[in-house]
C-alpha cells in the first residue's frame, strides 16, 4: 500500500467508526504503530482528523474549539465577576495553574502583583501576567492552537507532569453534576485533566450557561472538584445536585 493510499484508508476508517486506536490502524494497514502515529500527526496538520490519546477522532465527531475571539465576547460580565471571585482564593506565595479559557484570562488580568507562581498553557494569560513583576510565569509549551491561543498536545501534557500546584483554576464547556466537567476539544480536555491531577485544590470557573451540559470530552468527574464558581443565573436544582456531592458552589451577583 502506497503512503497516499494509506492516508486515504486511515481517514476513511476514522470517519466510518468515529474514532480508531493506533493499534487497530496498524493491524488494518499492515504497518508499524510508529508509522501510524506519524501518519496521524500529518493528517491532523492537514485538517483531516483529530489526534487523541492513543489514536484519532473523526472531524465529524470531534467538535472543534470555539475561536478565542468568540469566547472572549461571550457572557463577558459574568466571566469577569467569576474571575474576580476566584482571585479572592489566591494567596501570596501560592502556586496556581490557569487553563486557556477566557475566564482564566480575565482572572490573570485581575490578579494583583503579589508573589505567585502561575503555570499556564494560555498565551493570553502569560502575556497578561508578564507585566506583573512579582509573578513568575511558567508556560507549558507544546503545539500551538491558533483557535484557542494555547499550547496543547503530548509535549504540554508531559511538561505538566513535572509540577505540583496548590490550586488549579479550570473552565470548560459543560458542568454536569453526574457526568462531570467537560470540554468540546479532547486535546484541551487532556491538558485540563493533567492540571487537575497536579493540584491540591480544584476550582471550576463556569458561567450558568455551562450547567447541566455534557460536552464531547470529559475533563474530570465532579468528585475531583472542590469548588465551582458561577453566576446567580445557575439552575438551583443543578446547584443543589452539585452540593449533594460535596462540591462547594459559590454564586456571584
Amino acid at each position: 500500500m502506497l503512503a497516499a493510499e494509506r492516508y486515504a484508508r486511515i481517514v476513511q476508517l476514522v470517519n466510518e467508526r468515529g474514532s480508531m486506536r493506533v493499534t487497530e490502524l496498524s493491524e488494518l494497514c499492515g504497518v508499524t504503530e510508529e508509522t501510524i502515529r506519524r501518519d496521524l500527526d500529518r493528517l491532523e496538520r492537514e485538517g483531516k482528523l483529530l489526534r487523541s490519546h492513543g489514536g484519532a477522532i473523526s472531524i465529524k465527531t470531534g467538535q472543534p474549539e470555539t475561536p478565542y475571539n468568540v469566547r472572549e465576547v461571550t457572557n463577558v460580565e459574568q466571566k469577569k465577576r467569576i474571575a474576580a471571585a476566584a482571585v479572592a482564593y489566591v494567596e501570596p506565595g501560592d502556586r496556581i495553574a490557569l487553563d486557556a479559557s477566557s475566564t482564566a484570562w480575565y482572572m490573570a488580568a485581575a490578579l494583583p502583583d503579589i508573589p505567585l507562581t502561575v503555570l499556564t498553557n494560555s498565551i493570553k494569560a502569560a502575556l497578561e501576567l508578564a507585566g506583573k513583576e512579582q509573578i513568575q510565569v511558567i508556560s507549558t509549551g507544546g503545539i500551538l492552537s491558533p483557535r484557542s491561543l494555547s499550547y496543547q498536545g503530548p509535549l504540554a501534557e508531559a511538561n505538566l507532569a513535572n509540577y505540583h500546584v496548590d490550586k488549579a483554576f479550570i473552565s470548560g464547556k459543560g458542568v454536569h453534576p453526574e457526568w462531570g466537567v467537560s470540554e468540546s476539544s479532547e486535546l484541551q480536555a487532556n491538558v485540563k485533566r493533567k492540571m487537575i491531577g497536579l493540584a491540591d485544590e480544584v476550582y471550576v470557573l463556569a458561567d450558568s450557561s455551562k450547567f447541566d451540559v455534557k460536552a464531547f470530552a470529559l475533563i474530570a468527574p465532579i468528585a475531583k472538584v472542590d469548588r465551582v464558581i458561577t453566576d446567580s443565573g445557575a439552575d438551583p436544582e443543578a446547584v443543589a445536585r452539585l452540593e449533594r456531592q460535596s462540591v462547594h458552589v459559590i454564586q456571584v451577583e
